[in-house]
């Protein structure tokens, strides 16, 4: 059974949470989620994963105060692997570069995971645009959460380290290593939900039309619930985003 919790309370609960971000030249879009964290209740610490960036990025993460810089091969999964082996935290949070803390978002996380019965933690799904069809987007997301109890990496899944040791971390996958992360909490422990929202960047819906990427994501999930490999989930989602 999952369950919803309101970040309503100060938790006692001071375990260091390690906040992983992988990067691959995301110079642009870094900056705003460094930013997003430099404010976050302590006790924490930031680590940008990078993985051979060649915009700047890499140099950017390690001129900010605060973040560590961790140097892997590419790809998210062994990125974020690599991440918490690095990170000293007992609570691992693992954000995309182009998502935004809400404030509050780290203490949320903290009480939450003190909780036994939590294997995993995922905030609200939220598009950072105006635009009608981003909020028809966020529904659809909301609805997959309450049905399949499946949120996705862009909603910062965070976990204990001993529940991301068990599983033996993130399978190192071109794609859906996120899905496969979660499916495996779920049989250690409940699923929470949080309500605050964990905006992501619209570019990706604005590069290859909100209709055609809405319907390549239902493709590739429903293809990778059938057991098509990874390697030719990531070939098809790379010919579907040109």
């Amino acid at each position: 059974m999952d369950i919803a919790v309101e970040p309503t309370e100060v938790s006692a609960d001071q375990a260091l949470v390690s906040i992983v971000v992988p990067v691959l030249d995301e110079r642009d879009s870094l900056p705003r989620c460094l930013a997003s964290l430099s404010g976050q209740q302590p006790p924490c610490e930031v680590l940008v994963v990078d993985g051979g960036s060649t915009d700047g990025t890499r140099a950017l993460a390690a001129s900010t105060q605060g973040v560590r810089v961790v140097d892997a091969p590419p790809g998210r999964a062994s990125q974020m692997n690599a991440g918490a082996r690095a990170a000293r935290g007992a609570l691992l949070w693992f954000l995309h570069a182009d998502c935004t803390a809400p404030p509050g978002a780290v203490a949320a996380l903290r009480r939450t995971l003190a909780d036994p019965r939590v294997a995993l933690a995922a905030f609200r799904f939220a598009i950072d645009g105006d635009r009608p069809a981003y909020r028809l987007i966020e529904r659809g997301v909301a609805l997959r959460c309450r049905l399949l109890r499946l949120p996705y990496g862009d909603q910062g899944l965070a976990l204990r380290r001993a529940t991301f040791e068990r599983i033996g971390g993130f399978e190192d996958v071109p794609l859906f290593e996120d899905v496969r992360l979660v499916r495996a909490a779920r049989r250690l422990g409940r699923l929470a939900l949080l309500p605050l929202a964990l905006p992501t960047s619209p570019r990706r819906w604005e590069r290859t039309g909100m209709l055609r990427l809405t319907v390549l994501h239902l493709r590739l999930a429903l293809l990778e619930r059938l057991g098509v490999p990874p390697a030719r989930l990531a070939a098809r989602r790379a010919q579907g985003t040109r």
